[in-house]
């Protein structure tokens, strides 16, 4: 379904599609975050898109150059200068004045850009957003509904420049007033970003008390200044706030008025080389050396390498770095794409015996226009570029015995969405959708007297190849491929059955590798194909219903009634409402038997039973191999970490018997793994107990724990304890539910407790 915006797009890249499937859309009032779910609840064809909005902050940035008093001082001066160049730049410049006054205020986002995924507390993306008036923070989604603010990093770099006198490093010679209006630009200027990019994540050492070392991970956020300055942050994961920043390093590129930014990360016989991709408004494009201090294996660049040399005064819009591997040199390589004007810039860099090889050129003829977005499917390197004209080109890059060639044919997005105009495109990570903002085009001649802003999806995969990508996909894990298990739901939901040769496909993989991967993935087809039988309700599930379910005692309040007459009406109350809501939001265990009520076709309904008690057998015994393979893992944990008579918080005898407990179930491993740890535990049972009562929970379900008095605890589905607390957490696509961590709990523990859904993949909030 086409997302209509509330505010216009605003920026130079309003659209970014991050790791996680969540696409940012920059706006003049607020970010909105649109988030891909491959629902396996829902019987709707349509994508389904969860909706938030980072809003933007309700006063203006204030960059610190000063002293507060002095600085409104020299504003004040500046302002009634009788030097009409002075008077005039000051007015108009919005980074001085970003309050506006007589101009109308600077609301809105520049940029946004996300993190690698794995970065937030829930093992998900940062949000990097950068306004209109230069303020630039750091956002995370830590419990789905709300945008948190973590860290303002305008304000903590502006602090570091005060306390540094304004000066990058103690050689350098002492700066000027205030007073002086260039150096009162100077101080504005270092500290103006213009964009800002994240690394990926490496690996850093970090020195224990006693002495051992310890490996962390670690980000880098490289924010690019107006003076062609760029601050380098390194951030230690999770990233939770101030208090995780390791470091901030300065470098100076050299380059002036700067445009974008990019890293670039380039791998050559298992050493990394990182660099920064930096371009100018006048045109060069150049690659500055970045020197990673601990980090392990990797290497930097001994000097700056330019990719493009020539002013021709045609401005670097946007620049993307991938990753590929040369099939006739036999090595990675990196290529380095850049929209300049209505051209493309490429440039391919490897590495070989006689060093760093630079091979560049352009592709011309694509737009008419100039370029206003361009994205890259990371998975096979094809480029998409668009211009204001509704016309999109995709690039695919073919290798030559020397460099390579690009082949691009032209996507008319008026033939699919009619006359329109579009302000940004991004790809989604594995390359099935791309997302396009869009506004009414001319209609007859004429330009539309409103515009409404709409972020449009455009499939770029058919469904076959989207399952063959998911059948040898590297990554192994259903929710980093939503996108493609999002085609593959629809075909299934449309078609009313799982497609013969996926199906003998899945069963070889199963055969041949036995990976839990792909249960989960035949877990997935099951239940979407369960969600394709049911009979879709009559009404909208969220509409309140229109009949009135009141009880009618008497006419007069007077009259009172027996409380015989009050239970027969709530009675019949109930049993009117039942019958109603058949088909409203039941579970999985519950709608075989309710759908047979729902099917007006007697002939029918038995196959149709029988067709969906087959399916339910299927996907319980799917979940029951699934939580088996868990629970092999987790008592392995148990026996390494745990010693003879340490009681242990996770109920081991209990998942002991459980796997134990079914004849039908014979795995060399479990027996032998759960031999080891009886012979450790030597009769210790270890039992939980409720709370409530401190009678014993005994482990008779995976899903939830009964005491003798009847109390019901949830179990995690990650430990199997139960969960005896008010507050526990659920999965994205609410599969399952875990506890949460708590201080006593050993890392191992702990460790257990950050994994993902052992079913859908999804993480856990």
């Amino acid at each position: 379904p086409a997302v209509r915006l509330q505010h216009g797009a605003s920026g130079l890249e309003p659209l970014a599609w991050s790791e996680d499937h969540r696409v940012s859309v920059s706006t003049a009032r607020s970010i909105a975050v649109l988030e891909q779910l491959s629902d396996v609840h829902s019987g709707g064809q349509d994508m389904v898109i969860h909706r938030t909005a980072v809003p933007a902050p309700g006063a203006a940035c204030m960059l610190k150059v000063g002293p507060k008093k002095e600085v409104a001082e020299c504003k004040e001066k500046f302002a009634s200068s009788v030097d009409p160049t002075v008077s005039q730049t000051f007015m108009l410049d919005r980074v001085f004045n970003p309050e506006g006054k007589s101009l109308t205020p600077m609301r809105g986002f520049k940029y946004s850009s996300w993190s690698p995924l794995g970065c937030d507390a829930n093992g998900r993306c940062l949000l990097a957003a950068l306004t209109m008036d230069n303020r630039l923070t750091i956002h995370a989604n830590l419990n789905r509904l709300q945008w948190v603010q973590l860290v303002d990093l305008t304000e903590l770099y502006g602090e570091r420049l005060f306390e540094a006198s304004y000066k990058l490093c103690k050689a350098d010679t002492p700066c000027g007033e205030l007073g002086d209006f260039p150096e009162f630009q100077r101080r504005h200027s270092m500290q103006t970003p213009v964009r800002m990019e994240w690394s990926g994540i490496c690996t850093t050492q970090q020195v224990k008390h006693n002495n051992e070392c310890r490996d962390v991970g670690s980000v880098l956020l490289a924010v690019l200044f107006e003076n062609g300055n760029i601050a380098v942050w390194q951030f230690q994961l999770p990233f939770l706030g101030k208090e995780s920043i390791t470091s901030c390093n300065t470098i100076e590129s050299g380059i002036s008025s700067p445009s974008v930014l990019s890293w670039w990360e380039y791998e050559h016989n298992n050493r990394k080389m990182s660099g920064l991709i930096v371009g100018s408004a006048y045109g060069p494009v150049k690659i500055i050396p970045v020197n990673l201090k601990a980090v392990k294996g990797y290497f930097t660049l001994r000097q700056p390498v330019v990719l493009w040399q020539e002013m021709d005064q045609l401005p670097v819009h946007s620049i993307k770095c991938i990753p590929l591997y040369h099939p006739y040199q036999k090595c990675s390589c990196s290529l380095v794409v850049a929209a300049r004007g209505p051209y493309v810039f490429w440039c391919l860099l490897l590495i070989s015996k006689a060093g760093l090889n630079v091979h560049n050129s352009h592709v011309t003829g694509l737009h008419s226009l100039p370029i206003v977005s361009m994205t890259a499917d990371k998975q096979n390197g094809t480029v998409y570029t668009c211009s204001s004209d509704g016309k999109v080109r995709q690039l695919i890059p073919i290798f030559t015995d020397v460099a390579l060639k690009f082949e691009h044919q032209l996507i008319k997005l008026s033939e699919v969405f009619g006359s329109v105009r579009t302000h940004g495109i991004a790809v989604s990570p594995c390359g099935a959708y791309l997302a396009v903002i869009t506004t009414e085009g001319m209609a007859n001649g004429l330009h539309p007297v409103n515009k409404n802003y709409q972020v449009q999806f455009v499939t770029l995969k058919t469904f076959e190849e989207a399952a063959a990508q998911l059948l040898e996909s590297s990554v192994q894990n259903l929710f980093r491929q939503v996108d493609l298990t999002d085609l593959v739901r629809w075909k299934i939901l449309k078609d009313k059955h799982i497609p013969q040769f996926l199906q003998e496909a899945l069963d070889k993989k199963i055969e041949s590798c036995g990976s839990t991967y792909f249960w989960r993935f035949k877990l997935f087809l099951l239940r979407i194909l369960y969600q394709s039988m049911q009979k879709a309700p009559s009404e909208v599930t969220w509409r309140p219903s229109h009949e009135d379910a009141k009880i009618l005692i008497s006419d007069s309040p007077g009259m009172g009634s027996t409380e015989d007459d009050q239970e027969e009406g709530t009675s019949k109350q109930a049993s009117k409402q039942s019958l109603g809501d058949t088909g409203k939001g039941v579970d999985i265990d519950d709608t075989a038997e309710d759908s047979l009520h729902q099917s007006s076709d007697a002939g029918g309904r038995e196959p149709m039973v029988e067709k969906l008690l087959e399916i339910q057998a299927q996907i319980e015994a799917v979940e029951m191999h699934l939580t088996r393979e868990h629970m092999k893992r987790v008592l392995g944990e148990v026996y390494l970490h745990t010693w003879i008579t340490e009681n242990t918080s996770i109920p081991t005898r209990g998942v002991c018997d459980f796997l134990m407990s079914d004849d039908g179930y014979d795995d060399r491993t479990a027996r032998v793994l759960i031999g080891h740890i009886l012979k450790k535990m030597n009769k210790q049972t270890f039992p939980e107990h409720c709370s409530l009562c401190k009678e014993i929970l005994p482990f008779t379900d995976r899903k939830q724990a009964v005491c003798s008095n009847g109390h019901i605890w949830l179990r995690c589905f990650l430990t199997y304890q139960s969960c005896q607390s008010l507050v526990y957490r659920r999965c994205l696509l609410h599969d399952s539910i875990a506890r949460h961590p708590t201080p006593e709990d050993p890392e191992w523990i702990k460790r257990l407790l950050q994994g993902p859904c052992t079913f859908c993949d999804s993480p856990v909030f």
